[in-house]
């Protein structure tokens, strides 16, 4: 009998050898519930990761270009703005006059009026008007066959190879929206050739804020952050 055997008991109910039954504790609850938690917060953590590299190896997306422009410019508050604008507005004030471009003069420019479009005696009216605010009048009449009946727009511009562009753009202040041509002519004259879309020149008011933008550019704002 094995010393395990209690005291009466025998025969199927005996304990023989040194082994005993163990027994083993339930699992917790509670440490079931946080294990499954631990999981969870251990794959998310893995995702947010996985996430960040591909927006790393994607580049520059719009978002990205968003933020850098807002880096190289950044936004300034109204009264930095104003204290940077007083040391530009006064180094523009004392920064020496860009010179006058030098344009020819209306009375050096010989102008040919012809007329393509149907309206009689629009010539001699456009011919008069130049002739007015200094321009020298050539021939006036009808447009040549090529161009009679064929200009759509304004008008035409039509002079020699040589011609000076300047001369193209003080003529054009007294009709913007003219196009320029060449032909074979060896004179320095310029024919304005009236289109159906012509209905009258600029004002002469226009025509002198045109020339006096031609003569003094404005340079384009620097950008300033």
């Amino acid at each position: 009998m094995s010393m395990l055997t209690p005291p009466g008991m025998g025969g199927k109910y005996r304990v023989t050898g040194t082994a005993y039954p163990r027994m083993s504790r339930k699992r917790s609850r509670r440490r079931i519930v946080l294990g499954v938690l631990g999981s969870v917060l251990a794959l998310a953590l893995v995702g947010y990761g996985a996430l960040q590299l591909i927006d790393v190896f994607q580049g520059d997306g719009p978002k990205r270009n968003t933020a850098a422009g807002a880096k190289d410019c950044p936004t300034k508050s109204p009264e930095a703005a104003a204290k940077q604008g007083a040391p530009a507005a006064a180094s523009a004030a004392s920064a020496p006059a860009r010179p006058a471009v030098v344009l020819p003069q209306p009375g050096t420019i010989t102008v040919n009026v012809y007329n393509a479009t149907p309206r009689a005696g629009l010539a001699k009216a456009v011919g008069d008007e130049l002739a007015k605010r200094g321009f020298v009048i050539g021939s006036v009449g009808n447009a040549p066959a090529d161009f009679d009946k064929k200009v759509p727009g304004t008008g035409i511009l039509l002079g020699s190879p040589a011609t000076d562009k300047a001369v193209y753009a003080v003529l054009g202040t007294q009709l913007p929206g003219t196009t320029q041509q060449t032909d074979a002519r060896e004179t320095a004259d310029v024919d304005l050739i009236l289109g159906d879309a012509f209905k009258e020149l600029s004002t002469k008011e226009d025509a002198d804020k045109a020339l006096a933008l031609l003569a003094n550019p404005v340079p384009a704002p620097a950008k300033n952050c």
